[in-house]
């Protein structure tokens, strides 16, 4: 069976967020911390090196059954380049892929 290369790590993620760069980036980042733990109700978690999630779910690959794995509900990662913000996976049909255009 196949899992997820990104899972949650016991790193700091105020310590992350604050080594963030450029300056902008890291004032977007803790202002963002903010909105989502207030919102979601969790704890912020670091997940591999760079994303901040806010609590988890498992998924089951479309594409491939024995790909499986938790991920993050929703978080962001402050990329040096631009900010990434992920969705909120909070049912399970969020977890499922949408079903294709007709």
């Amino acid at each position: 069976m196949s899992t997820a290369k990104t899972q949650p790590t016991d790193a700091n993620v105020a310590d992350f967020i604050n080594a963030a760069t450029p300056l902008k980036r890291r004032e977007d980042a803790q202002v963002l911390a903010q909105i989502f733990a207030q919102v979601t109700g969790e704890n912020p978690v670091l997940w591999g090196p760079s994303i901040v999630g806010y609590g988890q779910y498992t998924f089951v690959s479309p594409s491939n059954p024995k790909h499986t794995g938790i991920w993050p509900k929703t978080g962001f990662s402050p990329r040096k380049a631009q900010q990434s913000i992920y969705g909120l996976k909070d049912l399970p049909e969020g977890a499922q892929p949408a079903p294709p255009a007709r």
